[in-house]
């Protein structure tokens, strides 16, 4: 049973527009670049300028053909382009050039894990379809632009079923959804740059009611936003519910100013748009070769990686899940697994010290100062006895921070070799036995505290060099405790 909101259950569906990451457009062969001057990369095609007319970019449909095989949908064989008609200033044509009736990716689904409660979000389609243009707002001199250089860049709209039932559940699966097309290559997803933009569509209902009316928001570019957008959509539904109004359907955008949603115009139906095939493009045909072929240059998949981490290296599957957030971070793991002979230690490094640096410094772990491999030999050094944990961690500070490229060189500097002379620790604990008398006849009586505080006096005294097992185990050797 999902968690209910002041009585009422959530009910979420997405629609998201990735930006296939080809060069040139999705009908014609101008560029795709973000930050261009406006208007310098729009073509005579993408301007719908009289006599001219689209062809299909091949390489949008193989990345289509891509998603599919990675969520484990149905890849048709035969598709086709519809015209979807609207009138806005940046749509040149006055319609849009989509798929409708029969997408090119059917069904699918996106697994992730909430917490520790693995879910899954059914797909109902992803279709091949141009962007717009966009429109620019000059406040400060009162006008507005039309900037047509993303007009007919190549998207692939991948819509879900209303499966979501939390913001949290909501933000998960475009996480999800994130990685996997990141992974696969398909998109850059540079949210802020609009290449993976996600629309919520959100409503709420009494439990075992039939759903209640939508309203979608509109172009989410974060997921902090995404989740405060839909937070705030759901109190707003509720006390409109409750106060005794009716919920109209309509398209909003949230501002992150205030922190709310506002309607920008009633959300239109299928009706409305007239679909119709282009008479333009004829169909887009699929042969199963091409589509075993792209099979077969598929990369090794987030959620195959995880078990394979589970499998081959004992690791529990909230590391192995964890550890698959990015190709390059499951690959560094590898390398560190590898080197050090320790798969869990490596997880724990990696999970725990390492992507604590990763996010203070804003950074991904492509960019990491620390090499997989170095982080491997440096685990080695704790588990062969050359350094302590905490030793260890002075070391991979001054590695982070290039005071040094290799473990074995900044230990030797830094003096930071566990003590291995057994004679010389005998003697340190010797001179504390005698130094603590009050301490020693607590321990003798069964005080874990003195214990403990007898174990920090020889490590004081080896200025933490001595091994902290090895300073336990002989103290309590001599102490017969």
């Amino acid at each position: 049973m999902s968690k209910l909101v002041q009585g009422y259950e959530v009910v979420i569906g997405f629609e998201t527009h990735t930006q296939l990451s080809t060069d040139s457009k999705i009908f014609s062969r101008a560029p795709t670049q973000f930050g261009a001057e406006p208007n310098t990369q729009a073509s005579p095609v993408d301007l719908a300028l009289p006599g001219t007319l689209p062809v299909m970019n091949k390489g949008a449909v193989e990345r289509a053909i891509r998603f599919g095989l990675a969520i484990g949908a149905h890849v048709a064989p035969r598709s086709i382009f519809a015209r979807k008609n609207y009138f806005y200033p940046d749509l040149p044509k006055g319609y849009q050039i989509s798929q409708f009736e029969i997408p090119v990716v059917q069904g699918g689904n996106v697994e992730f894990y909430l917490g520790d409660e693995k879910k899954s979000v059914r797909l109902v389609r992803a279709h091949l379809e141009e962007d717009a243009g966009k429109s620019l707002h000059e406040d400060f001199i009162g006008q507005s632009g039309i900037d047509l250089n993303r007009a007919g860049t190549p998207l692939l709209e991948i819509v879900t079923e209303p499966d979501m039932r939390s913001s949290d559940e909501a933000v998960a699966y475009a996480k999800e959804l994130h990685k996997i097309v990141t992974w696969i290559g398909i998109c850059d997803g540079n949210m802020q740059e609009g290449s993976f933009r996600c629309d919520a569509n959100v409503s709420v209902r009494k439990p075992g009611s039939p759903y209640g009316t939508r309203r979608e928001i509109k172009n989410l570019n974060s997921f902090k936003f995404m989740k405060e957008a839909i937070d705030f959509e759901v109190r707003w539904q509720i006390e409109q519910i409750e106060d005794g109004h009716e919920i109209v359907q309509a398209t909003v955008l949230f501002d992150p100013d205030t922190g709310e949603t506002r309607a920008m115009r009633t959300k239109e139906d299928a009706a409305d748009y007239r679909y119709f095939p282009d008479p333009d493009l004829p169909p887009l045909v699929i042969a199963s070769d091409w589509v075993e072929r792209v099979k077969g240059e598929m990369p090794e998949l987030p959620r195959v990686m995880a078990a394979r981490f589970v499998a081959d290296f004992g690791l529990p599957e909230y590391d192995a899940t964890t550890l698959t957030q990015s190709k390059a971070m499951g690959s560094y793991f590898e390398e560190a697994a590898k080197a050090s002979g320790q798969a869990k230690l490596a997880s724990n490094w990696i999970m725990g010290e390492v992507s604590k640096r990763l996010n203070a410094a804003d950074i991904a772990i492509e960019q990491a100062p620390v090499q997989a491999a170095t982080l491997g030999k440096l685990i080695q050094r704790i588990q062969d006895g050359t350094v302590s944990n905490n030793a260890a961690r002075q070391v991979f500070d001054a590695l982070w921070n290039g005071e040094g490229s290799e473990v074995d060189a900044v230990i030797e500097a830094k003096g930071l070799k566990q003590m291995n002379d057994s004679g010389a620790l005998e003697k340190i604990i010797d001179e504390v036995i005698a130094a603590n008398a009050a301490n020693v006849e607590q321990v003798r009586a069964g005080k874990d505290k003195a214990f403990n505080a007898l174990v920090g006096q020889a490590m004081k005294a080896s200025k933490g060099k001595a091994n902290p097992q090895q300073v336990g185990d002989m103290l309590r050797k001599k102490l017969g405790a």
